[in-house]
């Protein structure tokens, strides 16, 4: 019972928005000309919307663009100065909080609505765009020629929300829109590349963090690792860390779990006496049955026919 009450106090906590027209009046605009998108200004917003610290969870895409950024910005594991501006996505129903210490809300930011888009392909391909399920501090920053070339997709959308509403409108908003997540998708794949330093730094930190998890033999008690137990260990979004890898490895998360499983199955096949059965269990897994399956898949050869190839 004290832990339904807690759920109910939490769920209070949080302001939900459920319109872009409940959304507008909250900031202190005008009526939307479109009840499905906006496009706000945060230079004109108060920073008083929000009490610090308030939790808001929205019902609708948000694509935030902001031209500049000022001091540290929080990336992953660590903060990083980058003063050419960046962009940060939210789907539906994701809870942010509002800052702490803000002096000033800046940028810009398109919210549209999934109906917006629920009849043009988009609406069934959208969720292909991992970033929508990446944390907030995983933001993508860009170089002045991206920032550029977003900022005129931005003033392209608002002078079609400025103009009169009419019968295309809609079909030139969803195809702008579908052509800033396909940049943006471009500069993420860039940024995973060109942050190299601080990509293998996180690299590094997922062998240890694997290396670590057999050593102290928890695989006994908790099985294998997750990708959820390694995506917050990192503290990053299981998105991002999957899409980062698979960037730079051509392996997913959970690919690249399975590879560090096979290669401590090579090390105690071919190095110890111990049974399959014995180092299944010692890896993880519940049956050896799955462990031998999931070798062959990897390796072509069954765990037997690899520590006999040692002998």
């Amino acid at each position: 019972m004290i832990t339904f009450v807690n759920e109910m106090q939490q769920q209070s906590d949080i302001h939900h928005i459920k319109s872009i027209s409940q959304l507008v009046r909250v900031l202190g605009f005008p009526a939307p000309l479109h009840p499905l998108i906006a496009l706000v200004d945060y230079n004109a917003v108060s920073i008083d919307m929000f009490p610090k610290g308030q939790k808001v969870s929205l019902d609708f895409y948000k694509i935030s663009f902001k031209p500049t950024f000022k001091g540290h910005i929080k990336y992953g594991q660590g903060y990083y100065d980058f003063e050419e501006g960046g962009l940060a996505f939210l789907k539906p129903k994701q809870i942010v909080i509002s800052p702490e210490e803000t002096e000033s809300y800046e940028g810009i930011a398109l919210y549209f609505h999934p109906d917006f888009i629920r009849n043009y392909p988009l609406g069934k391909t959208i969720n292909q765009y991992g970033f929508f399920s990446y944390d907030v501090s995983e933001a993508l920053f860009l170089s002045a020629k991206e920032k550029e070339i977003i900022a005129n997709l931005f003033d392209t959308i608002a002078n079609e929300l400025d103009n009169n509403i009419d019968g295309f409108s809609q079909d030139v908003l969803v195809s702008q829109i579908e052509l800033l997540l396909n940049y943006s998708n471009r500069f993420y794949n860039r940024q995973f590349i060109t942050r190299k330093a601080v990509n293998h730094d996180i690299i590094t930190s997922l062998d240890r963090l694997l290396n670590n998890y057999f050593e102290e033999e928890k695989s006994l008690k908790n099985g294998l690792p997750s990708v959820k137990y390694i995506s917050t260990e990192l503290k990053l979004s299981q998105r991002y860390l999957s899409d980062m890898l698979s960037s730079l490895t051509g392996l997913n998360t959970q690919q690249y779990i399975q590879n560090t499983v096979i290669e401590k199955a090579k090390e105690k096949l071919s190095t110890t006496d111990l049974s399959v059965s014995e180092i299944a269990y010692g890896l993880g897994f519940e049956h050896s049955q799955s462990f031998s399956k999931l070798f062959k898949s990897k390796t072509k050869f069954s765990p037997l026919e690899f520590r006999q190839s040692f002998n």
